[in-house]
């Protein structure tokens, strides 16, 4: 079976009716994961981006914390993992503010690891490229804004 194109399913969608999309949506929550963890952010938490951010800071630290670091293997795998999700909440929120703050979060737990990271090129890669996002992002970002967020890169890159 071949997936239509979105304007071809939104068009269909504007002729059901409000109780067919409920179902329609409900039957994508079951589907997937991550069908039901989007509809999660899309009702209850795109109205409060701040709690949203702080709340995966939250899910990262713990994720951070819970790292083996006995190994730079075991320490690449848990961090792959972790940017991994850090990119699907933001993918969740389509906000550059939102994509700035959670990558500088990454960034910052990211050099707290010890061992430390500039011992593993892999990982010292992944750091820029992380940091390269983070000032693209800031780039597209309002002008305070911009200002704010390239203090705290400032900081990540000189601390």
């Amino acid at each position: 079976m071949k997936a239509l194109t979105l304007k071809k399913i939104k068009d269909e969608l504007e002729y059901r009716s409000s109780k067919d999309l409920v179902e329609l949506c409900l039957q994508l929550a079951k589907f997937k994961k991550e069908n039901k963890e989007l509809l999660t952010y899309l009702l209850f938490e795109a109205h409060n981006e701040e709690m949203y951010v702080e709340s995966v800071k939250e899910y990262m630290d713990t994720l951070f914390e819970k790292m083996n670091t006995k190994s730079f293997f075991y320490i690449r795998k848990t961090v792959r993992k972790i940017l991994k999700i850090t990119k699907k909440y933001i993918r969740y929120s389509k906000k550059k503010e939102t994509e700035t703050q959670l990558l500088l979060h990454f960034c910052d737990q990211l050099k707290k690891i010890r061992p430390s990271i500039s011992k593993s090129p892999r990982l010292q890669n992944m750091y820029d490229r992380q940091i390269v996002m983070i000032t693209k992002a800031i780039q597209t970002l309002h002008e305070d804004l911009q200002y704010e967020y390239q203090l705290e890169l400032d900081d990540l890159l000189n601390g």
